[in-house]
């Protein structure tokens, strides 16, 4: 059986990067490993093992263009709205609240925020299969 372990994103600015993934979601690194050309940056905190790789191309001084492929990646929280507010007064500009209902019935409760390299993240509550 398989099981999830991170997902890679490449970031142009270090700093910039970490600062927003720690204020956003509260990761932090758990490695960090330096190479000639590229460094890679392993974020997470308690909640779970899954990391989320910031790669660093050292010659790289373009963004990156994300092309029509890359959807987004998701977090759960307990209460979105308190969450939305947070990073709103982090000046981070989370989008408004969101709710998806299935046959009469809340589905999900969500925002998204953009990371500094223009990654989408979803931010869902905690409720039926999004735990």
């Amino acid at each position: 059986m398989s099981k999830a372990i991170h997902m890679m994103v490449r970031v142009l600015e270090e700093e910039r990067s970490l600062a927003f993934y720690e204020t956003a979601l509260g990761l932090k690194v758990a490695d960090r490993f330096d190479f000639e050309s590229f460094t890679l940056i392993y974020l997470r905190n308690e909640a779970a093992d899954f990391e989320v790789e910031l790669t660093v191309n050292k010659d790289r001084s373009a963004p990156y263009e994300l092309g029509d492929g890359y959807g987004h990646i998701a977090f759960c929280v307990d209460d979105v709205a308190a969450e939305r507010e947070r990073m709103a007064a982090a000046g981070l500009a989370p989008e408004e609240v969101k709710e998806f209902f299935r046959e009469g019935n809340l589905m999900a409760r969500f925002f998204f925020i953009t990371d500094p390299d223009g990654y989408r993240i979803e931010i869902l509550e905690r409720h039926g299969r999004y735990r």
